[in-house]
Parts: structure tokens; C-alpha cells; sequence
């Protein structure tokens, strides 16, 4: 019905920068908020950042002040861009969305996930 197709994923150095992308498609009417998790290996997934249509966004501490998440709500597209990376921000990441297939109907997506590694 819905599909989130992750993109951006990569292998970088401590302080390295990388953009992450999330295209949702399908039956759309409208998306809703839109977020980033990540799960890095024996821990539980946790937000990363998420935002709504209206540009609201909330970032964990972890991440405040070095990564940004923004969105083209005319293409289904939502960004995270990562700079200053951390070895403790390694983790497969993963995309979600709450997709409205009508004008009362919305259900939550999640893309297939992309791995981030920090590493010198």
C-alpha cells in the first residue's frame, strides 16, 4: 500500500558528515509526522528526530545541536542530515511515517533501514 525507501547509508570518519533520505509512496492522500530511529546492536530502537507537516521538529539530546531532519512534503521526502558524527552514533537507521490513505484514515510505515558507521 505504502512504501519507505531508505537512501544514504555509509561507512564515514569521526567528524564526517552524511544525509540520509526517506521517499514515501503508494496510496497517499496526505503524510503526517515523519521521524528517524536508529537501533544500534543489543540496544532498543530509539528516536533520532522527528517532524511534522508543520515543520515542528524534536531531536533526542544525543543528537541536538549536530543533526538536522528536514522535509519536501511536495515530494514525500524526509532528510536527516547527520554532521560531526560520533562512533556512538553507529546504528542501522530507520524511517518512519504516519500516512493518511484518506482524509480519516492514517496507518505508521517504516522504511527498511540504512546503516550508518562511524568509524576511523
Amino acid at each position: 500500500q505504502v512504501q519507505l525507501v531508505e537512501s544514504g547509508g555509509d561507512l564515514v570518519q569521526p567528524g564526517g558528515s552524511l544525509r540520509l533520505s526517506c521517499a514515501a509512496s503508494g496510496s497517499i492522500f496526505r503524510v503526517n509526522l515523519m521521524g528517524w530511529y536508529r537501533q544500534a546492536p543489543g540496544k532498543q530502537r530509539e528516536v533520532v528526530a522527528t517532524i511534522t507537516r508543520g515543520l515542528t521538529t524534536v531531536y533526542a539530546e544525543s543528537v541536538r545541536g549536530r543533526f538536522t531532519i528536514f522535509r519536501d512534503n511536495a515530494k514525500n521526502t524526509v532528510y536527516l542530515q547527520m554532521n560531526s558524527l560520533k562512533p556512538e552514533d553507529t546504528a542501522v537507521y530507520y524511517c518512519n511515517a504516519d500516512v493518511s490513505s484518506t482524509f480519516v484514515t492514517s496507518n505508521d510505515y517504516w522504511g527498511q533501514g540504512t546503516q550508518v558507521t562511524v568509524s576511523s
